[in-house]
């Protein structure tokens, strides 16, 4: 079911990231055999006493969507706003950061503009904050601008922006088409990398195939080589993500729960996932269960969905209003509880059930 009110598209992404997000967590860095021995099927949260929270993929895209309203769009106010509240978000301490961006933070406190603070990476960071990009700007110039400083302030290889171009045009895709056309979808893409990257295009391609063929996303993933489960590398998250979405267009819970089966870095493959449905769908088809039992702050169910309804009234090209904030020391506190939750899941994973197989660790 397809939304046109934006608002609802842009409050839908950034809601259905957060869920997918969280309840992909707990699979972080499993195979896919011995996340469901241990942890059952993703059908609720199993992250802390059956509630959810949130990782860096939602802190992203939120901080993305607060510096969208406070530039108004201007592309380079966009990337100091982001710059800065990626130097701020860094020095709370969050648990988990990628390897690449955690460099281009450092890089930022040591005083390197936003155009020079990135580190050659192909991680999935800057896909996993993309899709906000589609769900709240129509004009496609102005989002691939706003995708390549996004993806470059942290990730300077040209196949992390590709990623996220992809996922960008998923999500305008998914929120303005009646009937989801996939070959439309990828023309998008193909023109907006310049066919400058066959083996990208390629990947692609492979997923649509499979997704005609009626073939499930795990058994893409076993196709191309993910068989213990989907690694950080955006050549690898996106394709996986991009089959779910192609499989469930319209059906959030099928299409995030396809994602996270695929073991890996499940947050931020079923986060990228349900930006680009929940962009489509707006927020009534995120089950509500998920939406009530996703224990947050400060950056709550209720505060993420004010930032979005902001960024509506925001649009491209307006003034600069203030972007809704958060507490940093509530951050501060927050995070503390979140590593001490990580911590007790890292530890968890040293009893059995065990698997043969290796996991795959995130690195956005």
């Amino acid at each position: 079911m397809v939304v046109r009110d934006k608002t609802d598209a842009i409050v839908g992404c950034i809601l259905g990231t957060a869920v997918g997000d969280a309840l992909g967590l707990p699979y972080e860095g499993l195979t896919p055999s011995r996340a469901r021995r241990m942890l059952g099927a993703p059908s609720r949260y199993r992250f802390l006493f059956a509630k959810g929270m949130i990782s860096d993929d939602t802190e992203h895209t939120c901080m993305v969507a607060q510096s969208l309203i406070e530039s108004g769009m201007d592309v380079e106010l966009f990337g100091k706003c982001l710059a800065r509240r990626l130097r701020w978000w860094l020095f709370a301490l969050p648990a988990g950061v990628g390897k690449a961006t955690a460099q281009a933070g450092i890089r930022l406190w040591l005083g390197r503009g936003p155009s020079k603070a990135g580190v050659f990476s192909a991680g999935n960071g800057p896909a996993m904050r993309a899709a906000i990009f589609g769900a709240a700007v129509d004009d496609v110039s102005l989002l691939l601008q706003l995708v390549q400083r996004s993806s470059y302030l942290t990730h300077t290889d040209p196949k992390a922006e590709y990623g996220a171009i992809a996922v960008a045009l998923a999500a305008k895709h998914a929120r303005e088409s009646e009937v989801i056309d996939p070959r439309c979808w990828l023309d998008g893409v193909i023109d907006a990398t310049k066919g400058d990257c066959d083996e990208w295009i390629e990947l692609l391609q492979s997923a649509i195939a499979s997704v005609e063929r009626n073939e499930s996303t795990v058994d893409f993933a076993r196709q191309v080589g993910l068989e213990r489960g989907v690694t950080g590398y955006v050549y690898h998250t996106v394709p996986i993500a991009i089959h779910a979405w192609l499989s469930s267009p319209d059906d959030y819970r099928k299409a995030v729960v396809a994602a996270i089966e695929c073991g890996g870095d499940a947050d931020t493959v079923a986060a990228i996932v349900g930006g680009i449905v929940g962009s489509r769908t707006g927020e009534k088809e995120i089950p509500g269960n998920w939406l009530n039992d996703l224990w947050e702050w400060p950056r709550s169910v209720k505060w993420m969905r004010h930032v979005g309804q902001t960024v509506a009234v925001g649009g491209e090209g307006q003034h600069r209003i203030q972007a809704p904030k958060v507490n940093p020391v509530s951050v501060v506190f927050r995070n503390v509880l979140f590593l001490l939750v990580v911590l007790f899941h890292g530890f968890r994973r040293l009893a059995p059930p065990y698997d043969r197989t290796l996991s795959h660790q995130s690195s956005n």
